[in-house]
């Protein structure tokens, strides 16, 4: 079976629920700690075994692409003394991920369309999605644990988690059944169901791993939630025709398009991190003897 070497990350959401702090700047550019939101997405992608990069992206996103460029000046203000040799490093390194290409989605269609947009990238070949919202932290990459999936399935593969009943009428609901641990058939699945309509309280959340075939049934899948074409519905397709799995991923997943998401992301990030990590913990201890 062809290996999974290909990621999408769709990034050209306006992230209208935390302006106004993206009204000039990419949701996706805003910091957890010391690195922006989608570094730790693109570093997830190539601890899982990726190579090449898709970042869709529209106008107003180039600072997107710049964090992903060489930068001479500030690699020559920080070159020749040493205690800023690991900082050097550190921002050329992130030059050299992966191979990671842009494409700019010329008008804000929905998912469904700017997966699409990456048809010629993809050429053939299986591929994962990564949600540029959604950042998870874990030991061991959820897209890599897509992947296994994939590659021992030969089917489609979507990253989910269970919700709350009252969450999951804002997200997606999946029809499962076991296979075993950790995994599960996916057979149906219904875009922000009506409360009598719940298949389940597992919804895709971040990630997911596509049989080229996908870009077929887009082509032919209609505008439906909010009149954009939604990749939910082609995946629904997918899943009634052919069945997909359903991973319940391991890792702590932060939504990246909402404020209390952003500061959980922060604070937990802050508290494991090894230069601030126990200077922020007491800070935090003195604080919450004040609440």
């Amino acid at each position: 079976m062809q290996k999974v070497r290909k990621a999408v990350i769709p990034a050209a959401g306006l992230g209208t629920r935390v302006l106004p702090a993206t009204k000039s700047m990419p949701k996706e550019m805003l910091p957890i700690v010391d690195k922006p939101a989608i570094q730790y997405i693109v570093e997830e992608a190539v601890r899982s075994g990726i190579t090449d990069i898709l970042i869709i992206t529209n106008r107003g996103k180039g600072l997107i692409e710049d964090h992903f460029d060489r930068v001479p000046e500030l690699e020559a203000r920080l070159s020749g003394s040493p205690e800023k040799e690991a900082m050097l490093k550190e921002v050329i390194d992130i030059s050299h991920m992966a191979n990671i290409y842009f494409v700019r989605q010329k008008e804000t269609r929905g998912l469904g369309h700017a997966v699409n947009c990456a048809r010629s990238f993809i050429n053939g070949e299986p591929f994962a999605v990564l949600y540029g919202d959604d950042v998870i932290i874990g030991e061991d990459p959820a897209c890599g644990q897509l992947i296994r999936a994939y590659e021992e399935f030969g089917k489609g593969v979507l990253g989910v988690k269970e919700v709350s009943a009252e969450a999951i009428t804002k997200y997606s609901s999946l029809k499962v059944d076991p296979i075993r641990d950790n995994l599960y058939t996916c057979t149906d699945m219904i875009e922000k169901p009506t409360p009598d309509k719940i298949l389940s309280l597992f919804s895709i959340l971040g990630r997911c791993v596509l049989p080229p075939e996908i870009f077929d049934i887009l082509d032919q899948t209609p505008p439906g939630a909010g009149g954009e074409i939604q990749l939910t519905d082609a995946m629904c397709t997918l899943a009634r025709q052919q069945g997909m799995v359903a991973v319940d991923f391991t890792g702590n997943r932060y939504d990246m398009g909402n404020k209390l998401g952003i500061m959980q992301a922060s604070v937990e990030v802050a508290l494991n991190h090894p230069q601030i990590g126990a200077d922020f913990r007491a800070y935090l201890k003195e604080i919450a003897k004040t609440l």
